[in-house]
C-alpha cells in the first residue's frame, strides 16, 4: 500500500523556519517525483515545490523561491521541505504527493496524497 506521511508542521513566528518531512512507503521511492503542495483556508491547493525522481530537477513556486528548499533522501525514502523566512501568507496545510513523471508541480500528475501537516505563521 502506498503511503505518504507528512510531519514537521507547527506554529512559528514570522521570519522563523520549519522543516517538513514526507516519509514514503509501499512503492519504489526513487522511481517517482515527489511534490509539496499547500492549501490555505478558502483557497485552492497550489504547488509549492517538486523534485524529480533522480533529484536533478526542482520546481519552486514564485512565492517561495529563495526561501524554501526541497531535497530528497532516497536511502530514507523521505523528501524534505526546508522553509525559511516564513511569512503569515505561508500558513496552510502542506501535503506531499507522488507522480510517475516530473512535470514540475502540475497537480493533475500527482496522486496518493498524504494527510497533511498544518503550518501556521504568526505575524
Amino acid at each position: 500500500e502506498v503511503q505518504l506521511v507528512e510531519s514537521g508542521g507547527g506554529l512559528v513566528q514570522a521570519g522563523g523556519s520549519l522543516t517538513l518531512s514526507c516519509a514514503a512507503s509501499g512503492f519504489t521511492f526513487n522511481d517517482y517525483a515527489i511534490g509539496w503542495f499547500r492549501q490555505a483556508p478558502g483557497k485552492e491547493r497550489e504547488g509549492v515545490s517538486c523534485v524529480s525522481d533522480s533529484d536533478d530537477r526542482t520546481y519552486y513556486a514564485d512565492s517561495v523561491k529563495g526561501r524554501f528548499a526541497i531535497s530528497r533522501d532516497n536511502a530514507k525514502n523521505t523528501v524534505y521541505l526546508q522553509m525559511n523566512s516564513l511569512k503569515p501568507e505561508d500558513t496552510a496545510v502542506y501535503y506531499c504527493a507522488l507522480s510517475n513523471y516530473y512535470r514540475e508541480c502540475r497537480q493533475d500528475d500527482y496522486d496518493h496524497w498524504g494527510q497533511g501537516t498544518q503550518v501556521t505563521v504568526s505575524s
